[in-house]
């Protein structure tokens, strides 16, 4: 267990994020919002420039610091960030015009997940990031999957619930919630899973082409 803590450390501190993005953190702390850690941003970006991914999703802004890891990693890409807390999306706003980021690039909606996810077209994000309340993950999880395109990957951070997932004796909503959605996901023809245990998790699900045909 400790040679696993030392290397999650490590990974941990080997990233690098941003100067805009740290800024981006900052304020978000200060305002109480929970955006995803640096090491679960710099693989978002990753999937995003290696997906060449142009139309994204995400729910829950994190005060902009998820949005902006995403466009890191695809620069040409227009984000569209759902919250339901005013007060993150227009941090988000103040975070993007710091970064420089066109406003043409990125899209901000107030509102519930729930309410939103449905009046959007099925098919036409490559990327939709899940950052909201856990215990309503399997909904917004199945939207996602909704809207992307054939080959198009969901993305879900946190998905460990801080290690309770690996402890079958936790059964709180949350931890349930999780714990479903990854054995749920792994098991559907649907979709090609992988989840990584660096940060406090990443979930990653790609559509498989055949379900689109």
């Amino acid at each position: 267990m400790a040679e696993h803590d030392a290397i999650r450390r490590f990974a941990d501190e080997a990233t690098i994020e941003p100067d805009a993005i740290a800024r981006a953190r900052a304020h978000a702390l200060e305002l109480g919002a929970d955006p995803i850690s640096p090491v679960i941003g710099a693989q978002c970006a990753v999937l995003a420039a290696a997906t060449g991914a142009l139309n994204i999703v995400e729910i829950g802004t994190g005060g902009g610091v998820s949005g902006l890891w995403l466009l890191h990693g695809s620069p040409r890409a227009t984000l569209t960030t759902i919250d339901k807390e005013p007060e993150h999306l227009a941090l988000a706003r103040t975070a993007f015009a710091d970064a420089k980021i066109p406003a043409a690039r990125a899209r901000f909606i107030t509102g519930r997940a729930a309410d939103v996810l449905p009046r959007m077209n099925e098919a036409s994000y490559d990327i939709v990031l899940v950052d909201a309340d856990a215990e309503g993950v399997i909904e917004y999880v199945e939207h996602g999957l909704r809207l992307v395109r054939a080959g198009g990957t969901v993305l879900v951070p946190r998905v460990l619930a801080g290690g309770a997932v690996a402890d079958p004796v936790k059964r709180d909503p949350t931890t349930s919630a999780y714990r479903s959605l990854i054995q749920e996901t792994q098991a559907s023809p649907a979709v090609l899973g992988a989840l990584s245990i660096a940060g406090e998790g990443l979930l990653q699900l790609t559509t498989t082409a055949a379900e689109r045909r």
